[in-house]
């Protein structure tokens, strides 16, 4: 009786809360730490057969919060971008200095206005062959603005895995179409 009580405890337990760092930032075992030189991270991401993707958080993001505890905790979510993914955290209001893909060196707060943040989190995906002399805001094929759930979340990093963006069809379309095949018994 007391096993099935443990057992039936660990099952109906909430998820492990989302670790933060010192600086009130959400972390995951999967983000790349790194001097946050664009270019070497791209460099980085292609030497790896990955995509790079730019995380912009803020402390006390209740949003931010959201997406790391209700989707990024989840293993198959962690493992698929951690496979496929360098992702690079940045500060909104961070003072960390960022080397920008022009060459441009300004801090995190500066780059997040260069590069057109509005709220957090906002995740840029990078082409891996940007056009020579382009800025990260150039350089991204696609933006995620905001927390969404696993599933949006997750058709947006396959979006960007497997090229959609380069057809013609919009992520909302593919999203929709991702949807409507798992309602029809298909997995993801």
């Amino acid at each position: 009786m007391r096993l099935a009580l443990a057992l039936a405890a660990l099952l109906l337990a909430p998820p492990a809360l989302a670790e933060v760092g010192e600086d009130g930032l959400h972390k995951t075992d999967w983000m790349a730490l790194t001097f946050k030189d664009v270019a070497e991270d791209l460099e980085t991401a292609t030497d790896e057969g990955k995509r790079l993707a730019l995380i912009f958080e803020q402390r006390g993001c209740i949003y931010c919060e959201k997406l790391h505890e209700e989707v990024f905790s989840q293993d198959d979510v962690g493992a698929y971008i951690d496979e496929n993914f360098v992702v690079v955290q940045y500060n909104l209001y961070g003072d960390e200095e960022v080397t920008d893909l022009d060459g441009e060196t300004l801090t995190e707060k500066e780059a997040a206005r260069k590069w057109g943040v509005v709220f957090t989190p906002t995740v840029f995906f990078l082409d891996d062959a940007p056009e020579e002399g382009a800025d990260v805001k150039a350089a991204t094929v696609q933006t995620l603005p905001g927390a969404f759930g696993k599933s949006t979340t997750m058709d947006m990093f396959r979006f960007i895995r497997d090229r959609v963006y380069e057809t013609d069809e919009p992520f909302q379309r593919y999203h929709a179409r991702m949807i409507e095949a798992r309602t029809d018994g298909t997995t993801d």
